[in-house]
Order: structure tokens, then sequence, then C-alpha cells
């Protein structure tokens, strides 16, 4: 009998680590530490939810437009609200033992909270690094680190591929069109990571990089600055609106007199990965694929 008893604890003390064991995971707001493994995860934000699926992680939440046709096809999970507003009655019907926001999300953190513990994984201005970090932690949380080493391995060789197809092709200038509407974005900005990964200058040197919406741009800016190529960014396509399309809006006689027009190098970028996705494992890859493709021609 005593034999059996010494048999049991020894078993309790040998699972007790596995089912209590924590891990220090990095945070937007600092290193957190958490359970290992959550069973039951909430995600609003749809970069983490793109790189949780490229390391197999299956949650149980999500928002109710997954913005990416990937993720629309792969994920499988309850609705709880939009990237901007929770339903927390849904949410809390799921009982997640995680709650993970990010970007347009991370201001309803103290909310979810009052549901489950929450992580903000928003990413920063230099989201290549940011979005490594971010995989990196994913992977010690679930117990993916090999995983996550080689995603962040694969990133690592296609941004030198990209930056060696973009050496010596000039200028760039990273525009957005909302409807008739234009904005630039200069290195250090939201899509200034766009300028580090492909490490061309910029066309217009002049530009806010403190503008979280861009500096204001007008054809005869851009003919004036007469950039090799164009990155464009379209965000009535990146959210599903109608309207004015970023090729309309940019086919004038003026932009069509600059070189990046005249030698068809004008790049439309895939627009919800880089809007709405941006830092997410394949959002990532794709943009990355985008730009190697196009300066590699």
């Amino acid at each position: 009998m005593r034999h059996l008893m010494l048999s049991a604890v020894a078993a309790i003390a040998l699972a007790a680590p596995a089912l209590a064991e924590d891990v220090t995971i990095a945070t937007a707001q600092g290193d957190v530490t958490l359970p290992a493994n959550p069973a039951t995860v909430a995600v609003y934000d749809i970069a983490a939810l793109d790189s949780l699926t490229a390391l197999g992680v299956q949650v149980q939440g999500v928002p109710d437009n997954l913005y990416l046709p990937a993720l629309k096809e792969t994920v499988t999970a309850e609705p709880v609200g939009t990237l901007f507003e929770p339903d927390l009655e849904k949410l809390a019907a799921l009982n997640p033992d995680l709650i993970i926001v990010a970007g347009r999300s991370a201001t309803q953190k103290q909310a979810v909270e009052r549901v489950a513990t929450a992580i903000d994984m928003t990413l920063g201005t230099d989201v290549l690094a940011a979005a490594k970090d971010r995989i990196t932690a994913y992977g010690t949380l679930f117990s993916r680190q090999d995983r996550a080493a080689e995603l962040n391995t694969e990133l690592d060789g296609k941004i030198a591929a990209l930056h060696a197809a973009a050496e010596g092709k000039g200028t760039a200038l990273v525009i957005m069109t909302n409807g008739p509407k234009m904005a630039a974005y200069g290195e250090g900005s939201r899509f200034g990571w766009l300028h580090s990964v492909t490490g061309m200058p910029q066309a217009i040197t002049s530009l806010d990089p403190t503008a979280n919406h861009g500096s204001a741009l007008s054809p005869e800016l851009i003919a004036d600055a007469n950039p090799d190529w164009l990155f464009v960014l379209d965000r009535g396509a990146a959210i599903g609106e109608t309207g004015q399309s970023a090729q309309a809006t940019l086919d004038t006689p003026l932009i069509q007199g600059t070189t990046a027009w005249s030698n068809g190098q004008v790049v439309y970028l895939p627009s919800s990965e880089i809007y709405v996705a941006a830092g997410g494992y394949h959002a990532l890859n794709t943009v990355i694929d985008t730009l190697t493709e196009a300066l590699t021609k």
C-alpha cells in the first residue's frame, strides 16, 4: 500500500510541472508571464491569427471578418465580435483561457480582460523585426519553438532575396489611395518598412515619419519627385469598399509622365495583406513575393 501511495505521489509530482508550467513572452506592453499552451484562445487581430495559423495553432474565437482569403478558407472558429468591438457576451460563452488583441483591437484590452487574461501583441513601425518577435513569442507560448524558428529563417531568406532584387533599382514612393485621395509613407512611418525590406531610398525625402495617415499627396508632387517605382496600396480594396480604384486615381497625365509609369514599374500591393494583416507570416510572404517578382522582371 505504501509503495502504491508513493507511486501515485510521484506521478502527480511529475505531471504537475507540465500542467502548471509558465512561460514569459514579449508583448507590446512588456514581458508577460502566462501558463503555456492555453487551450481556448480568442484572437482579435488578423496578423496574429495569420502567424498563429502558420505555426499550426488552432484558435477558437475570431473577428467576424477575416479579410484574407486564405484565412477564410482554413480557419474555423466562432465569431466573437469585430476588430474594433468585441462581443463580450459571445466571448464569455467561449470561456477563453487567453485573449489576444493588437493594432485596431488594442484599445479593447481592458474591456475583454473582464472575461479572461488578455495580451497586447501590437506591432510597431519596425514591422519586420516585430513580426519575427511575435512569431517567436507565439512559438514559446504554444510550445512550437522549432516551427517558429523555421518560419523566421524562411522570412530572413525571402527578405534577403528581395533586398538583392531591389539593389540598384532606383527610388521608390509608397502610396496609399483612398478613393481619389492619396498619401505617401516614408521610412519610419506605418508602411515605411517597405523601404527597409527593399533598401530602396524614398523618392520624396521630406515625408513626415510620424504621420499615421501619411503625408498628403497630389499628382503634381509625384511628378516632381519622379520616382523610379511606385508601390501602391488601395485602402478601399483592402477593406472591401467599392469606389474609385487605385489604378483610376493614379491614371493622370502627370503621373503617366513619371519614370515609374513609363517603365511599367507601378506595383499594386496585396491590399488586405499589407493594410489589415501587416506582420502576419503569410501576409508578409505575399507582400514580399509580390515585390520580388516585380523587381526581378
